[in-house]
């Protein structure tokens, strides 16, 4: 499990950016010997050769993808490890956890009463 919340932090901001989705959906259709290289990314995503690069340097980073250099050309695809543990994140993070015991909001209350000066 991805553990540290800066390390889950860093692959949802890794997805943030619609670009980069669109590239790991792309690469995600590939299988592993089929990987697809960087000049092929840039004609599927009409963007150019170092917005690619730059992109896939921030999803290998926090390891959503992985490349095998094939002669002069590096061909990337999903780490499909890395894409299993970012599945149970999710689903750990959107299941129902531990309930806060007691009223955590009853020091909010507190001031309630108090008139409110204006500045």
């Amino acid at each position: 499990m991805i553990e540290s919340i800066e390390q889950q932090a860093a692959i949802f901001n890794a997805l943030a950016d619609p670009t980069r989705l669109k590239l790991l959906k792309l690469l995600r259709d590939q299988q592993e010997p089929d990987a697809l290289c960087v000049g092929a990314l840039t004609s599927l995503l009409g963007i150019t050769q170092p917005a690619v690069s730059q992109h896939l340097k921030v999803l290998k980073s926090v390891g959503l993808v992985k490349g095998q250099r094939r002669g002069y050309h590096i061909h990337y695809s999903v780490n499909l490890d890395t894409i299993k543990l970012c599945q149970e994140l999710v689903g750990g993070i959107i299941s129902q956890g531990k309930q806060v015991e007691g009223d955590p909001c009853s020091n909010c209350d507190k001031g309630k009463n108090q008139k409110v000066r204006k500045a």
